[in-house]
């Protein structure tokens, strides 16, 4: 699925670009293209929709576009329908995450969207493990926390696509960095036992190359960390045409979690993470944390 997401940003964002240029609404474009302002929202959010060339050729048009940009436009439509086609030949078209859309929040599919695409992931967790990290046994317990009526089919599910993601830790060149409080290896969801467990994964798992975990300790002092709710910092490879794609932020809350994707407010966060990088332990030292504390869950 990463091909056609990543050529999908790429257009979605050159046509966002194209379209702002001329201070043009997404409502007006949408009329010029005889379709809705959220037809033209999802197309440049990186969104499959059933835009054809003769309505992007009309918004090219609405929106002076000059011969280089039109081409450049033009191009890069070709190459989504081109990874689009590729994916159906091979079946990989249906993001894994649709069979279970009744299982998450509205928004949840779009994170899992680019969650798939993104080359690199930084996160950052102040109470519980990192969703990617989990083991089943407390992914079952913070699933419960919230809904504890969950029927066991649905429970089952929703572990079923925890483990559909964790597959993205076993593909080449991705990179996983994440922080995580003190508090999160301290706190006891499920009991010593959970916890014994998945502090000893996290201290194996953090053995990868491609996947760094740092524990942020108590003594810390302050730190940017103790403000903040998780959240997790998503970078993209280019696309085939060589364009950069923007980093994108999650972040989670209570009653809802928002993308921030505006170059300010991601460098907000990546401020954040560069001063929890200062104060949190080295690799090693947390894992050799992690498995101290593990011991202590196990004795």
């Amino acid at each position: 699925m990463t091909g056609s997401t990543v050529s999908r940003r790429a257009f979605g964002n050159f046509m966002r670009e194209l379209r702002e240029r001329v201070g043009k609404t997404l409502l007006a474009a949408g009329l010029e293209a005889e379709t809705s302002r959220m037809t033209i929202q999802r197309l440049e959010d990186g969104w499959g929709t059933k835009v054809s060339t003769m309505q992007l050729r009309s918004l090219l048009d609405f929106y002076e576009v000059d011969d280089q940009n039109r081409v450049e436009a033009l191009s890069l439509w070709e190459e989504v329908k081109e990874q689009a086609k590729v994916e159906r030949l091979q079946g990989t078209s249906k993001g894994f995450w649709k069979s279970y859309t009744d299982q998450i929040a509205p928004n949840f599919p779009k994170f899992l969207r680019l969650e798939s695409a993104a080359e690199s992931i930084i996160t950052y967790q102040p109470t519980i493990i990192p969703g990617l990290l989990q083991t089943p046994d407390y992914r079952r317990t913070i699933i419960l926390i919230n809904e504890p009526d969950l029927s066991a089919v649905d429970l089952e599910r929703r572990l079923e696509l925890t483990q559909q993601r964790k597959s993205r830790l076993n593909g080449n060149g991705f990179q996983l960095e994440a922080f995580v409080s003190e508090a999160v290896l301290r706190h006891q969801p499920g009991g010593t036992h959970v916890m014994a467990a998945q502090l000893q994964l996290l201290a194996e798992i953090g053995e990868r190359d491609a996947i760094g975990i740092r524990v942020v300790p108590f003594y810390a002092g302050a730190h940017r960390g103790l403000t903040m709710q998780g959240f997790s910092l998503l970078r993209f490879p280019d696309s085939t045409h060589g364009m950069p794609l923007p980093a994108v932020v999650f972040a989670e809350g209570a009653l809802g979690s928002t993308f921030h994707e505006h170059e300010d407010e991601v460098n907000e966060y990546q401020q954040a993470i560069d001063n929890l990088r200062a104060v949190a332990l080295t690799e090693e030292g947390s894992r050799d944390l992690m498995s101290r504390v593990a011991k202590e869950y196990a004795a």
